[in-house]
């Protein structure tokens, strides 16, 4: 491995760029410096997901809260501040407790994007939730016992489910479990 790079941009929009460096050919963020994503986990044991239409999967999918870190003016926000703003946003939920449980690469071989996985815990309602201007969120409370059924089912239906809602269950799961 070498720290020399031949990184040319081939394209670039509002918050992707397209990169080859070497051989290799990958997305880089441009406009924001990571995402989170939220497990929230109410005091009576529900996983708060989300349900809003995706283009790039042409179907309604599935999803934990999350967000782009860093997309506010703010390069270097920290990712427990985003998640709070992207928390609240998207499902009016308000956290007392954020905690990082891991950060990683989504996917490695094409992308530089790093993700951080938040725990939320001491959840109070305060807004109607539903997302910004250019979002039509709708959200869901499911108790955590039903989650995995449910999930199932909602795909089974012919909605999307993104991979990563089951982490975000898996965490909340195992938080439920040890509490």
């Amino acid at each position: 491995m070498t720290d020399k790079t031949d990184k040319k941009i081939l394209a670039e929009g509002e918050y992707f760029r397209f990169v080859i460096d070497g051989h290799w050919e990958y997305i880089e963020p441009k406009k924001f410096s990571g995402v989170v994503l939220i497990a929230p986990v109410t005091s009576d044991g529900k996983i708060v997901l989300i349900e809003q239409h995706r283009i790039p999967a042409r179907s309604s999918v599935i999803e934990i809260p999350a967000g782009l870190v860093g997309d506010h003016d703010d390069a270097d926000e920290d990712p427990i501040v985003a998640a709070h703003r992207e928390l609240l946003e998207e499902t009016g939920y308000q956290a007392r407790h954020m905690e990082v449980v891991t950060a990683g690469a989504p996917s490695a071989g094409s992308n530089s994007v790093i993700i951080t996985m938040l725990l939320a815990t001491g959840l109070e309602k305060i807004g109607p939730g539903g997302g910004d201007d250019s979002e039509n969120i709708i959200v869901h409370e499911i108790p955590l016992p039903e989650a995995r059924g449910w999930i199932e089912t909602q795909r089974a239906g012919g909605k999307t489910v993104d991979l990563k809602t089951w982490v975000g269950l898996y965490f909340a799961e195992k938080y439920w479990q040890n509490k």
